[in-house]
């Protein structure tokens, strides 16, 4: 049964997806779709380029383009997998996390003062996305 929750919080998370597109401009100079990968890869990490891929639903050479300026920047490294020498595993680097929380940071608190202004209980808020992000974050296999 459909009580229009499911719509509900697409709504929700495409205006905070258009927020977070709009904050990121001021970012390190990151793009938008250069801090999506780099928080895919923090979530998926280490992970093959082709996994990356898949993990974001682009081409394996778009993922391959979009790795080389973040590279060369110090937020990724990549290098050859020792179990296979054709493929290239890709780590996110402490200066990459780093880049990837702080560019969150001023879109929490615009979201935090939207909220408390509108006498929306804020703090219930966060701790109830914080469980639900728990509940919902994959899991490995058997686990």
């Amino acid at each position: 049964m459909d009580d229009g929750l499911g719509d509900l919080l697409h709504r929700v998370v495409l205006m905070i997806g258009e927020a977070a597109r709009r904050n990121a401009e001021d970012a390190d100079g990151l793009t938008y779709s250069q801090l999506r990968l780099l928080g895919t890869l923090e979530d998926i990490e280490p992970a093959t380029q082709h996994q990356l891929a898949q993990a974001m639903a682009v081409s394996d050479p778009a993922i391959s383009r979009a790795l080389k300026p973040l590279e060369a920047a110090g937020y990724v490294q990549v290098v050859t997998d020792p179990d296979h020498g054709r493929r290239r595993l890709v780590t996110i680097t402490e200066t990459g996390r780093k880049a990837f929380h702080d560019s969150g940071k001023p879109l929490i608190e615009e979201l935090r003062v939207y909220l408390v202004k509108a006498g929306f209980p804020y703090e219930r808020y966060l701790q109830d996305t914080m469980q639900l992000a728990e509940l919902l974050r994959p899991r490995p296999a058997g686990s």
